[in-house]
């Protein structure tokens, strides 16, 4: 019973340690870093340092691919009824390259 018990605890601890080495980014850390960039989301016109900030931030965070499909679907989801050019075009007016900042990337590849 008690090496029963020592075997579940170890294999709980292990399948914990797994999920919080491949945690995906969540949402709200993408809200988070977006959020200084909503006046040009919805309006166009310049583009805010403490938004390319932001928009740096979530480049640099979303490094393996479970994060990176996170914040795609995160990204899609907050960008539903903006313009899609301007949400596009928010990086490269930051001077980063993410390509999934567009609503016709499939997230799952």
């Amino acid at each position: 019973m008690a090496s029963a018990l020592r075997f579940f605890t170890c294999l709980v601890l292990t399948v914990c340690i797994v999920a919080s080495v491949d945690a995906a980014i969540s949402c709200r850390t993408v809200e988070r870093s977006l959020a200084p960039c909503a006046c040009y989301l919805l309006k166009g016109g310049a583009v805010s340092p403490r938004c390319c900030a932001g928009v740096s931030k979530l480049n640099s965070m979303a490094t393996t691919t479970p994060d990176r499909q996170q914040a795609c679907k995160c990204v899609k989801s907050a960008a539903q009824g903006l313009n899609p050019s301007l949400v596009s075009s928010l990086p490269g007016k930051c001077g980063v390259s993410i390509p999934y900042f567009s609503m016709n990337t499939n997230c799952d590849t």
